[in-house]
């Protein structure tokens, strides 16, 4: 027989008196509600609030807690809305302790700190809804236990940026999900976290609101209570619902939790749908929301699951979507007129790029319910068509995800049958799928497996003179023929040379007042090693680091090096490909031309642009044709057996111009404007090719970078105003992936200062990523987007700073 609310107080009282406390007065007065509820035949529930509570109330209360799986409470919600005086672990111990009887929990992160945070995400709770606002946490790791999760609330975390690897896999049962007001931006990331949750229905990272309704204060009673239950016949009569139960077969103490507490209802009507009429497609449901808004800005109050806070309302869905089958055909240009009467509120950084809702909804085919706004039959059709047309799903145009076991397994199979035929039967051309095939195909499963790549700081060792000395990069280059080479260059004027792959120092060659920052690097092809480096005050010296020792003593004696002719103010140098000759480009219209075994200056071509040449780059294959980049906006192609007076051709931006370079067959020219205006031109003639269309963020100063990788396949692009680094596919401009920088504080912004794809290894590049903090350091970051962030311990880029963001490549 289940133990009555008056004999479950009766226990209570007995435990304080066994612990030598006084009985908490708010907890009786709960028990006395929950009893006055019984005898009115309502729900018998009672709610425990944490503020209420300190750790001389713990004892007793954890006995009562385990006793209430046994007795006539119904649901117990907790809640805290200020600071607590209870420990952390102790209010986690009361919520674990009531088991499947507990129901809400409505939490604040700050009164508890990051210890109780990260115990709640590893253990779990067994509450059907969760509203949580935590200023903690970064990287979301909910990994523990949430079995009975049917709703998450994280809105207004405003340090919540993505997601572990592992969050989400325990919530089988979790349909609502929102997450307004936070720092998510990475759509990969964000699907590949979400795409674990079998059950999701409604998604939201913003509201979006009527205008008309935009200033409204909210349906509220004459005790600042919002009213759910208000009726909205007038307001949408016309809308049709379905049952939140017959949906999710809840019971009907979750299914009214989660009516009063979230902050949109989900209603949908299964039985204004015929089951007939589609075979092979979704149905396609009306949908009506109910009333809903936000917090006022100034208060420091959660959202308000609880009712208990004043709310704006919500979209009104009525004119967005009843709609009869017969209005199927509205054209697209109809649909956003009718969405320039909604307004964003509340949205966090990912509703910003662009497709946002298109990729969301074609990457979640169970979400009925995306930011207020449902999703219909001809929603998805558009979203898939707009996906296709914007993004690769996996690398080389690969439409399934498919294990790399399987992949090894066809590819050994295709072996050995060519292995058994006579050469008479073997085919003269190659037939069916390649080497290449299956070499690409292996780059899909494995990037397919894990959206998380894994990052590394290189981490640099060896003996410089001074083992504390830590190095501030400003340019780096990969060997052309030695794969675990790389060298970099300092704000310092050093020169570097380190094996990556191990971390140690090659060569090091100090700058002892010879340069300032290093802005121009460049290996010579034929000569492995030997290179070219030159610094913004115009220095610059060919090294050969088979003759520069490992370790610096004293005076540097210059042993490997040849002076050339300063170019004053130096932001780029390049080689031709016999290397015989290079370039120097800088802030001036001019471009130098230096013989490398002379040692000598042969020319200055003067007023080449109208502007200053951020970036001079010879082809790979022609020595003597070459490209300027210019902020006067424009691209051009130069040959000098032309004896440069008049370019080949010249090709414009909209902006000025950061960088060009050449493909590696010399096919196409990439030319990366300010502000993510990214082109590639034809080689021969300057026609454009292909726009990447990459969203421009409006900043003057956002100096955007871009390098081809794997070949000529793909491209990355990068800026330094962001935190994000763009793969696209060089032959249809889809984006493959977004990979996302983040720094070790919640204080700290990281952006990309220069990238470079490695021309070894497919879907490997390294980018130089630096924070705003003046006082901080830059750092090379290796990313490879085969591997997982769990194939080994992650690691964080450190704090980092660079100034001259425009300089240079």
């Amino acid at each position: 027989m289940a133990i009555d609310v008056i004999s479950l107080e009766e226990m209570y009282i007995d435990a304080c008196r066994r612990h030598g406390v006084s009985p908490n007065s708010g907890f009786l007065h709960s028990l006395y509600q929950a009893q006055v509820k019984k005898s009115r035949c309502e729900l018998c529930s009672i709610e425990i609030l944490l503020d209420q509570l300190n750790d001389m109330d713990f004892h007793p209360l954890l006995e009562v807690c385990y006793k209430i799986g046994e007795s006539e409470i119904e649901a117990v919600d907790v809640r805290n809305d200020s600071s607590c005086a209870l420990a952390g672990e102790n209010a986690l111990a009361l919520m674990q302790a009531i088991k499947e009887r507990l129901r809400v929990v409505d939490l604040q992160d700050v009164s508890f700190g990051k210890d109780f945070l990260r115990e709640l995400s590893q253990r779990g709770l067994p509450c059907q809804v969760l509203n949580l606002r935590s200023s903690h946490f970064r990287k979301l790791n909910m990994v523990g236990e949430f079995k009975s999760l049917h709703a998450l609330n994280l809105d207004h975390s405003t340090s919540l940026t993505s997601f572990r690897e592992e969050c989400f896999s325990c919530m089988p049962k979790l349909i609502y999900l929102s997450m307004c007001e936070t720092k998510i931006a990475n759509l990969w990331t964000t699907i590949a976290a979400l795409s674990k949750l079998p059950s999701l229905v409604e998604l939201r990272f913003q509201n979006w609101l009527c205008c008309n309704d935009a200033g409204s204060s909210g349906l509220s009673d004459g005790n600042g209570k919002t009213n759910f239950h208000q009726s909205n016949s007038e307001t949408h009569s016309d809308a049709s619902s379905f049952d939140l139960e017959e949906l999710l077969d809840l019971t009907s103490s979750t299914e009214e939790a989660i009516r009063n507490l979230l902050p949109l209802s989900i209603n949908h009507d299964f039985s204004g749908t015929n089951e007939e009429s589609s075979d092979d497609s979704e149905m396609d449901f009306s949908f009506h929301l109910q009333e809903h808004g936000y917090i006022d800005p100034s208060s420091n109050q959660p959202t308000g699951w609880n009712g208990r806070i004043n709310l704006q309302r919500e979209v009104s869905s009525a004119t967005l979507l009843n709609r009869s089958e017969e209005d199927s055909h509205v054209e697209d240009s109809h649909v956003e007129d009718v969405l320039l009467k909604y307004t964003s509120e509340h949205a966090s950084p990912i509703c910003f790029e662009k497709h946002y809702r298109e990729y969301m909804i074609a990457s979640l085919q169970q979400l009925k319910v995306l930011d207020n706004l449902p999703i219909r039959n001809m929603d998805r059709e558009r979203a898939n068509i707009t996906f296709s047309q914007h993004f690769e799903y996996l690398p080389y145009k690969r439409k399934h995800k498919e294990s790399v076991v399987n992949i090894l397994q066809k590819r050994e199979i295709k072996a050995s049958h060519n292995r058994l035929q006579t050469p008479k039967q073997r085919p003269s051309v190659c037939s069916g799928k390649s080497q290449y095939f299956y070499t690409r195909s292996l780059c899909a499963a494995k990037m397919g497996s894990s959206a998380w790549p894994f990052l590394h700081p290189l981490s640099i060792s060896g003996s410089t003179g001074d083992e504390s000395r830590r190095f501030r990069p400003r340019q780096f280059e990969y060997h052309p023929s030695d794969s675990s080479l790389m060298v970099f260059g300092t704000l310092d004027g050093e020169v570097v040379v380190v094996n990556h792959e191990d971390e140690k120092i090659v060569s090091y060659i100090p700058s002892l007042g010879a340069m300032n920052s290093v802005l121009g690097l460049c290996w010579l092809k034929k000569y492995p090693s030997k290179l070219i480096a030159g610094s913004d005050n115009g220095s610059l010296k060919l090294y050969d680091i088979r003759l520069v020792p490992k370790t610096v003593v004293g005076m540097h004696s210059g042993f490997g090096s040849v002076t050339f002719d300063e170019f004053d103010q130096l932001t780029s140098v390049h080689v031709n490909s016999t290397d015989e000759l290079f370039l120097a480009s800088g802030y001036s219209k001019n471009v130098a031309l230096y013989d490398i075994n002379s040692g000598r200056r042969l020319q200055v071509f003067t007023e080449m642009h109208r502007e200053h040449i951020n970036v001079v780059k010879f082809s790979n294959h022609s020595p003597s044709i070459f490209a300027t980049s210019s902020f006067d906006q424009d691209i051009k192609l130069w040959d000098l057996r032309q004896n440069p007076i008049r370019p080949c051709y010249t090709a414009s931006s909209s902006k000025g111009n950061v960088m060009v370079c050449f493909s590696p067959d010399d096919h196409y020219l990439l030319a990366s404007a300010v502000d993510n205006e990214v082109k590639q031109l034809l080689a021969v003639d300057g026609r454009l090719h292909l726009n990447f269309e990459i969203p421009a963020t409006g900043s003057s100063q956002n100096y955007t970078r871009s390098y081809y990788m794997n070949g000529r396949d793909y491209i990355i692009s990068g800026s330094c105003d962001e935190h994000v680094v763009r793969v696209c596919c060089a032959q249809t401009g889809r984006r493959l992936r977004d990979i996302s920088l983040e720094g070790k504080g919640s204080g700290s912004s990281m952006f990309v200062q220069s990238l470079r794809g490695d021309p070894f290894r497919d879907f490997n590049l390294s980018i130089l990523a630096a924070y705003t903090r003046p006082s901080s350091k830059s750092e090379i970051v290796k990313v490879n987007l085969l591997a997982s962030s769990n194939s080994s311990k992650e690691h964080y880029p450190s704090e980092i700073s660079c100034p001259c963001k425009s300089m240079g490549g």
